[in-house]
């Protein structure tokens, strides 16, 4: 287990990456093809940029990245096709300021809470960031987008499955091999979302009424 940490680690650092988890992304990105060259991707919960390092090289200089993460951050040196913001996904400004470049082909998240050691505390604060992330990219992506979201495994991992299949053309959980043998945590991919069924969903809500 610590061999393997240290695999990941040096492995980043010699890439020049400030952090192993771009290895998760680089494994996703080879089973399920998320991103392409001349893609738009917001990359929620960026710091401290692995993701939005990755990602960048994948959609090459005719894509682009927008990162947000509530800590600030910065690239050295700054590529021209990657914004970053300082902000909460829940706050209008920041909600605001992401749409200006929207709409996404990809909505990427790594994004964790700060865990307590509490498992049940820890997994209710991750799903909350996934609904809050699930939220933001049904606004802001494309037709056909892609979405990958973390979230710590604990039983709501099976509820936002079922929420992102009736939106999207297929959905499932994966693990990379690069995420601690010991971490609770996984991922939700989601292709070919489709924002249009939530609005139709909307609709027909509104119109029972």
């Amino acid at each position: 287990m610590k061999r393997q940490q240290d695999h990941y680690t040096r492995k980043a650092k010699s890439a020049g990456y400030p952090a192993r988890s771009v290895f998760k992304l680089e494994e996703i990105n080879d089973k399920s093809r998320v991103l392409r060259p001349g893609n738009s991707v917001l990359d929620v919960g960026a710091a401290p940029g692995s993701w939005t390092q990755y990602a960048m090289k994948a959609v090459g200089p005719h894509g682009r990245v927008v990162a947000v993460d509530l800590t600030r951050f910065s690239l050295n040196p700054a590529p021209p096709n990657v914004t970053i913001h300082q902000g909460d996904i829940t706050d209008a400004d920041t909600r605001s300021r992401l749409a200006q470049t929207a709409p996404y082909d990809v909505v990427l998240s790594d994004a964790a809470p700060a865990t307590t050691g509490n498992r049940t505390v820890d997994t209710a604060r991750s799903a909350a960031i996934v609904d809050a992330v699930i939220d933001l990219a049904l606004d802001l992506i494309k037709p056909g987008g892609k979405l990958v979201v973390k979230i710590f495994q604990g039983g709501e991992e099976k509820v936002f499955l079922e929420r992102l299949k009736g939106v999207s053309d297929s959905a499932r959980i994966f693990k990379p091999q690069a995420s601690r043998s010991e971490s609770f945590e996984t991922f939700l991919i989601a292709i070919g979302v489709r924002p249009d069924r939530v609005r139709s969903t909307r609709s027909a809500s509104t119109n029972v009424r």
